[in-house]
């Protein structure tokens, strides 16, 4: 009756547990900027979600093969999923913290204990038994600690997803530079070959007394200028060559053949698709990793308000015990116990007061980086949104400009042949279409590498 009455007080107790300590409300449904992006209002954008896969909108088949491959071979996101592997190892342990703990013993000794008034007793004394104990989370210590590490496993697969958002984004750039630095190299060396053109035209004038040997020497000196510029954009298309090979998970030396001939930067020509702040919260994966991460902080925030209240066990235990090995099995020597285990620190109710505190100091801590990586996302996005779009203007004004340089460039050629121009104006002419048409490949470039920044800012890319 006694036993009956103490296992359902036991099963009170472990039906009616709660969890202390604060319950997590995100904080994502107040955050600001719940509207479209104010830099987004330019034709150049549309409202619409952005695509997954972003980079497949470029409809570049080698540029979509390189970046599968970085996601496969990348040591970066290798070690991000190690990472994702540990943190979930330590989740599956914090889950054992539900499981009945077990102990198997076995002992054979001799002893001498004190008798009942006839003198002490000596003599052998075998003993085997199996005790079982089971935690009763009363005040919600261990399902706290299966939430905390339920939210870090989310933080970590967050972090995860970012590794592989930032290797395509790198891939993707790695790629545009070596194409870039092939673009730049193409302009610089047929302005080599224009320039070429018109030091041997200087030279044959001047051979034939039309010219000066100052004519020849300004020609000369322009030429070697557009020369020089040659070495460094080939080395910055090796560099960039040697970054696509690392990313790919391949030795440097090992860069894809096909991109080292590339002069073409993947740019876009359609509007690209930015959603807004709402959705820009949801899909960056540093957002959710500091939302999981201040989920973590405040069901941490119980498992230390857990530690103020006292420790409840249930114990049970079968065994035998004999004063011979051949009576262990006997129905005399066996034994059995249950009961609850109730054990409570008083003098260390300062301690865990002070980890209370210290516990909800870090959750004031990860609602601040909350706050403060949501505010540099959105400050990302519209930075990246107004240097696109204004380096696009930028580009298309360039090529205004080079067209007209162009075409200055061939008239004063022929009025020079006609003896109707000096050699100066044919040399200035010359001199502005070379910086123009490189000012123009410089401004290609790096509409590349500010359209691959605001797909990164936009978060893009990491779902599989």
């Amino acid at each position: 009756m006694m036993t009956s009455k103490l296992l359902t007080g036991l099963s009170f107790l472990a039906l009616s547990a709660c969890a202390v300590g604060p319950d997590y409300r995100s904080p994502a449904p107040a955050a600001p900027a719940q509207t479209p992006f104010s830099a987004a209002q330019s034709p150049t954008f549309t409202g619409d979600e952005p695509a997954g896969k972003w980079w497949s909108l470029y409809g570049n088949p080698t540029l979509d093969s390189l970046v599968e491959q970085a996601l496969t071979a990348n040591t970066d996101l290798r070690v991000a999923a190690a990472n994702l592997a540990r943190s979930r190892a330590v989740l599956r342990e914090a889950r054992t913290g539900r499981l009945p703990s077990t102990d198997l013993s076995a002992s054979a000794s001799y002893a001498r204990t004190p008798g009942n008034g006839e003198g002490p007793i000596e003599g052998e004394i075998y003993d085997v038994g199996l005790d079982v104990g089971y935690q009763v989370d009363l005040f919600g210590r261990i399902s706290r600690a299966i939430e905390a590490g339920r939210a870090d496993v989310d933080a970590v697969q967050a972090a995860y997803d970012f590794t592989r958002i930032t290797v395509a984004a790198e891939t993707t750039r790695a790629y545009a530079d070596a194409c870039s630095a092939g673009q730049q190299l193409a302009v610089a060396r047929r302005t080599v070959s224009l320039q070429e053109e018109t030091f041997d035209l200087t030279r044959r004038l001047f051979e034939g007394g039309r010219a000066t040997g100052l004519d020849t020497a300004q020609a000369g000196s322009l030429l070697e200028q557009t020369r020089a510029a040659i070495p460094t954009l080939e080395a910055a298309r090796r560099t960039a060559l040697y970054r696509l090979a690392v990313l790919t998970g391949r030795p440097p030396a090992e860069f894809p053949a096909e991109v080292a001939s590339c002069e073409t930067p993947p740019v876009l020509t359609s509007p690209i698709p930015v959603g807004n702040g709402a959705t820009l919260l949801a899909r960056r994966p540093d957002i959710r990793a500091a939302e999981r991460r201040l989920a973590a902080a405040t069901a941490r925030v119980g498992v230390a308000t857990a530690d103020l209240y006292p420790s409840i066990s249930i114990g049970g235990s079968i065994g035998s015990t004999a004063t011979s090995i051949g009576d262990i099995a006997s129905s005399s020597a066996f034994r059995f116990g249950i009961g609850p285990l109730i054990s409570w620190s008083f003098p260390n109710i300062a301690a865990a007061k002070t980890r209370v505190a210290q516990a909800e100091a870090s959750a004031e801590g990860a609602l601040a980086e909350f706050d403060g990586t949501w505010l540099n996302a959105l400050r990302e996005t519209e930075s990246a949104l107004t240097l696109y779009a204004n380096e696009l203007d930028r580009v298309a004004t360039l090529r205004r400009a080079r067209d007209n340089g162009a075409e200055a460039a061939r008239i004063a050629r022929l009025r020079y042949q006609a003896g109707r121009e000096s050699f100066q104006i044919v040399l200035d002419a010359e001199r502005q279409l070379a910086q123009t048409e490189a000012l123009l490949a410089q401004s290609e470039a790096q509409l590349s590498t500010n359209q691959i920044a605001l797909f990164l800012a936009l978060g893009g890319g990491w779902e599989s």
